[in-house]
């Protein structure tokens, strides 16, 4: 043991290692002994900043700092575990000369006494009754830590700049004095805080690789069983074919040997026949050449007139002496071609779930309410039927929490096309879609596809328009008119003087619309959107039931409830867009042509609310049932995020901070 703590001191203090360091040489030396070597070589002309090389006090290596001093040498953690281990020995000793093992320890004095030795010390009488006496505790327990620079002073507040302990000294006269520093406690309790987070989040995805792990291992076993379940199907599949192969060839077998029974017994009954008909000619023959050897004149007329007749007869009847041969009973015309079905065996395999087949954006169209879904799937012959799976997109970006909440999704099943047009969709409105391959292996999903609704349709209602506005162009185009039309006064119609307005002919509840104002050589309008009980007999946006962006000539301008803010937009403003998120409380302006921002309106929608027109001089024409442009879709994304992150609270009128009253 007295080896061991002789290896553990430090060469120049000769206690055990404190803090450390590891030097380039492989020794090493305690922080605080290398910092008291670096003092020792200081001056007064020259700081302790500035000295960058110091001797190894037991080799005299030359060890040379950087920028960062003794801080950027390596601490030797794999020594101070040796040292810690060897000082949590399970004896504690006094003091004392030779030390006797301890039997309390004052925390007030912070050292450990024998028997001997607390009788001595501590007296049962006042100031030491006050003392606190504990079971002894190591030292190093009971001391408190001491600052590196000021080895008598205790460390008691901490440096944020360099991220150390330090002591009073340090901050007043020290090289931490222009330092930000903070309390121990404050130190303590946040960096507690810190670890107890971290360690929370630490058990929680320990807990979900747990899980993630037991899910893995139930997949493996699943695969085991699945895998001897399917190579049993393969052997039992494979016994059948060799079964139905062997009965085939018993019965094909059998059918050739009746077909040849059969036939030879026809080819025997034609032998018999030839050879029937053979000895009938042989006869014939043999009597007509009999005929033939007769010189007798009388005799021969006498005998060979009914040969004669015999022989013409059998000339001409070639039936009787050559029976018809049947060629077809040869068997030649017979034959086994089993190349089809050994193509089929040879591209026996076992049959797996389709690749996940892949939607095609480019294809794909939409209307206000329906949204054509056009995929393309690289295993189309062995697909029995597709799925479609849709659900409104709410800016989920986790696919597979989302596809797994099937609450929500909408399945159209049985598709036997390549496409299919989804109806009854809300306008303006971002969905999500999945399509699914499927055969009798399984099936696969395709990757998501976020497809939208075009913008509700609408046109300038009638109804609505000043009597002192002309509607033409099918109600999407509205002019100053000055003269005075004949047109019956209706609540829903705007009137009074210089509300020459015109509102839309639909209501929306809901979804993301997108509509643009050809303002052509018009200076002065107001455009934005009202809930159906906004007066009609004064400017919109003087009312809270309205929401508009305004030119005045040469003023731009945002209005609501009567207070209105000057915005920045160009004097060539010629095509405005006006993006109502209704889902997402905003209302948006753009610069159409030059894909700018000009303002966004946040409002706590209440009620359906109406496109509202109004124009002061020239005419105006409205575009609907847009789709949403690129260039608004990602400024009204930056906007939700921007929002989400500072955390705002939505109120009906955040906006009007420096809006000044309208008069």
């Amino acid at each position: 043991m007295e080896t061991l703590e002789s290896e553990l001191t430090c060469p120049i203090c000769l206690e055990l290692f404190e803090d450390p360091l590891l030097l380039p040489c492989a020794h090493s030396l305690c922080f605080n002994c290398a910092h008291r070597i670096l003092v020792s070589h200081c001056s007064t002309s020259k700081p302790l900043e500035s000295i960058s090389a110091f001797q190894c006090p037991t080799c005299r290596y030359v060890i040379t700092l950087n920028h960062r001093g003794l801080e950027g040498l390596k601490r030797n953690v794999t020594l101070q575990n040796i040292i810690d281990r060897f000082q949590k020995r399970p004896y504690t000793f006094c003091e004392q000369d030779p030390p006797r093992e301890a039997v309390k320890t004052c925390v007030t004095c912070e050292v450990s006494y024998c028997d001997r030795c607390l009788r001595a010390t501590h007296p049962n009488k006042k100031p030491f009754t006050s003392h606190r006496l504990v079971e002894p505790v190591p030292d190093t327990h009971i001391r408190g830590l001491t600052c590196l620079e000021h080895e008598n002073e205790k460390v008691n507040m901490y440096c944020l700049v360099d991220d150390q302990l330090i002591c009073a000294l340090c901050k007043l006269v020290g090289r931490h004095r222009e330092h930000q520093v903070s309390s121990l406690t404050e130190r303590f309790d946040k960096l507690k805080q810190t670890l107890e987070n971290n360690l929370t989040n630490l058990v929680k995805r320990n807990s979900e690789l747990e899980n993630q792990m037991a899910k893995l291992i139930q997949i493996c076993q699943q695969v085991e069983v699945n895998t001897a379940m399917h190579e049993a199907k393969l052997v039992e599949e494979c016994d059948e074919l060799v079964e139905i192969i062997r009965q085939r060839k018993q019965v094909i077998a059998v059918k050739i040997k009746e077909s040849k029974v059969m036939k030879l017994r026809k080819l025997a009954q034609q032998i018999a026949n030839c050879r029937q008909c053979l000895e009938r000619s042989s006869a014939l023959i043999t009597q007509a050449e009999q005929s033939l050897k007769e010189n007798d004149h009388a005799r021969f007329l006498q005998t060979a007139r009914n040969v004669a007749e015999r022989v013409a007869m059998a000339t001409a009847s070639s039936q009787v002496l050559i029976p018809d041969v049947n060629l077809n009973e040869a068997f030649d015309n017979f034959a086994l071609d089993f190349s089809r079905e050994k193509k089929i065996l040879e591209g026996l395999d076992y049959l797996t779930a389709p690749n996940p087949p892949s939607i095609r954006d480019e294809l794909c169209t939409a209307s206000h309410d329906t949204i054509t879904v056009h995929w393309t799937s690289e295993d189309e012959f062995s697909v029995t039927s597709y799925e479609l799976q849709y659900t409104i997109y709410t800016g989920q970006t986790n696919f597979i929490s989302l596809y797994n909440s099937a609450d929500s999704w909408m399945i159209v099943p049985n598709i036997k096309q390549n496409h299919y047009t989804v109806h009854g969709l809300q306008s303006g409105t971002r969905y999500i879609f999945f399509v699914k391959a499927i055969n009798q292996a399984g099936s696969r999903n395709s990757e998501p596809a976020r497809l939208k609704t075009n913008s509700q349709p609408f046109k300038l209602d009638p109804k609505t328009a000043h009597k002192k506005l002309r509607l033409s162009n099918d109600c999407l185009t509205m002019e100053k008119d000055e003269s005075s039309l004949k047109k019956s006064h209706t609540p829903e119609r705007f009137s009074g003087t210089g509300s020459y307005g015109a509102a839309g002919n639909v209501f929306i509840d809901s979804g993301c619309h997108y509509w643009e104002v050809l303002l052509g050589a018009s200076t002065w309008y107001a455009i934005g959107v009202a809930y159906k009980s906004a007066p009609k007999n004064e400017w919109s946006g003087k009312n809270s039931s309205s929401w508009v962006f305004s030119r005045c000539n040469n003023n731009f301008m945002v209005r609501h409830d009567g207070k209105e803010m000057l915005v920045e937009a160009s004097l060539q403003l010629r095509r405005l867009g006006v993006l109502l998120d209704y889902d997402n409380n905003s209302l948006s302006f753009y610069d159409a042509m030059n894909s700018q921002h000009i303002h966004t309106f946040e409002i706590s929608f209440l009620l359906p609310v109406v496109p509202t027109f109004m124009i002061w001089n020239k005419s105006v024409m409205i575009l609907s049932g847009l789709p949403v442009p690129d260039f608004v879709d990602g400024v009204a994304s930056d906007f939700q995020e921007q929002q989400q992150q500072m955390g705002l609270c939505r109120q009906e009128s955040p906006y009007l901070t420096g809006m000044k009253t309208c008069h």
